[in-house]
């Protein structure tokens, strides 16, 4: 593979520099000062000029508004985002609406896609199942009643889901087939339990009871549910990396400062060693990441499914982020764990990337079935 970048996928990580320049990452309450929710809704104001600025339209075709590009673009933008801790949905929308585009019917791209994309439409997806370690399209069932479809169940964690105009909801049907269900939030039947990530941000149980909603908002389509669910592990992937290259250089400006017997701590072998293990950290995780876009983006044959490369991403990714924050914390001594310095927010988003969408052991248990479906010559 190609690791160059085009001109526009540089372009759109360059506008997403300039719109992610001037956010502060303790713009809200710390969350281990916080009991409940940091704020009530995400950062609108930054959603509009990502609005302006096209950025949430870059996976939509021109005829939506968009500019037509694809899933290594939006990890370039969403690695910026990471860099800040931008409060907004911005993989959970781009990646609802790439779906809908690629599997959706007329009526629902008509529908959804174009106000999307001008941010005036807020979409999220429901992506961790009924307790967030077992399949998420199992815990929603779909059945068909006329010309309507039915949903019942619970999705646990859904993000941003107090502020989404419509869930995106794997359901699975009696014929054993996943469907994706486009559900607006106010649509009858459906309520929100109140949980809150590590990272402080306010989550949703979302509880469908029998939720009607018209053939048109339904995604039958095979493989629908399988593609979005690696573009969003991708995604967190692109969120961890960025992430993970702040926290190292916000670790590698401070040991250059902080002297110890007469000299920065930068010096010390030991400190040199531990910076240099997460350097190479990040450097797989860029690897693995990039490698898993591209498959996704180019859909080019592997050895393995597409799927095999999204989980290789996330074990980096899940892993290489942990092992950062906490070698930060631990060269940053006390200094980290100061509510007044940003790295205590890093480690507790970065502990939420880890999780999302299942930790590293999940993955690799996903990767295992996988070469032992597809023994590798």
């Amino acid at each position: 593979m190609d690791f160059t970048f085009t001109e526009e996928q540089q372009a759109a990580a360059e506008a997403a520099r300039g719109v992610f320049a001037g956010v502060a990452p303790d713009a809200v309450p710390s969350p281990a000062l916080t009991p409940g929710a940091v704020a009530d809704d995400f950062d609108r104001p930054l959603w509009g000029r990502l609005a302006d600025a096209d950025l949430l339209s870059l996976l939509l075709a021109q005829e939506y508004g968009g500019a037509g590009l694809d899933s290594i673009a939006l990890c370039l933008v969403l690695r910026e985002s990471a860099k800040v801790l931008a409060r907004v949905p911005l993989l959970e929308s781009s990646a609802a609406m790439a779906a809908v585009q690629e599997y959706g019917g007329p009526e629902l791209k008509t529908e959804v896609l174009a106000p999307a994309g001008r941010g005036e439409v807020v979409l999220t997806v429901a992506a961790h199942g009924r307790t967030g370690h077992d399949p998420a399209e199992l815990a929603v069932t779909a059945r068909e009643d006329g010309s309507v479809w039915v949903l019942d169940g619970m999705q646990t964690a859904v993000p941003w889901a107090y502020d989404a105009d419509l869930v995106v909801v794997p359901a699975r049907t009696a014929a054993d087939r996943t469907v994706l269900a486009v559900v607006p939030r106010g649509a009858k039947g459906v309520s929100l339990g109140e949980q809150f990530s590590t990272s402080g941000e306010r989550l949703g149980e979302l509880r469908l009871e029998s939720v009607r909603l018209a053939a048109r908002q339904v995604i039958d389509a095979e493989g629908a549910w399988e593609w979005l669910r690696e573009l969003l592990a991708t995604g967190t992937c692109a969120l961890a990396l960025g992430l993970g290259e702040r926290v190292l250089a916000m670790t590698s400006e401070y040991a250059s400062k902080r002297e110890q017997f007469g000299h920065p701590i930068a010096t010390f072998q030991a400190v040199a060693v531990q910076s240099a293990d997460r350097y190479i950290d990040l450097r797989a995780m860029e690897a693995a990441l990039w490698q898993a876009a591209w498959r996704i983006a180019s859909g080019a044959p592997g050895a393995l499914p597409a799927s095999g490369d999204v989980a290789v991403a996330k074990i980096w990714a899940s892993e290489g982020v942990r092992r950062i924050v906490q070698t930060a914390q631990h060269l940053h001594g006390g200094f980290g764990a100061d509510v007044g310095y940003p790295l205590h927010r890093y480690h507790a988003w970065a502990k939420h990337l880890e999780l999302a969408l299942g930790p590293a052991a999940a993955h690799e248990e996903a990767l295992g079935d996988l070469l032992a479906a597809h023994p590798l010559g």
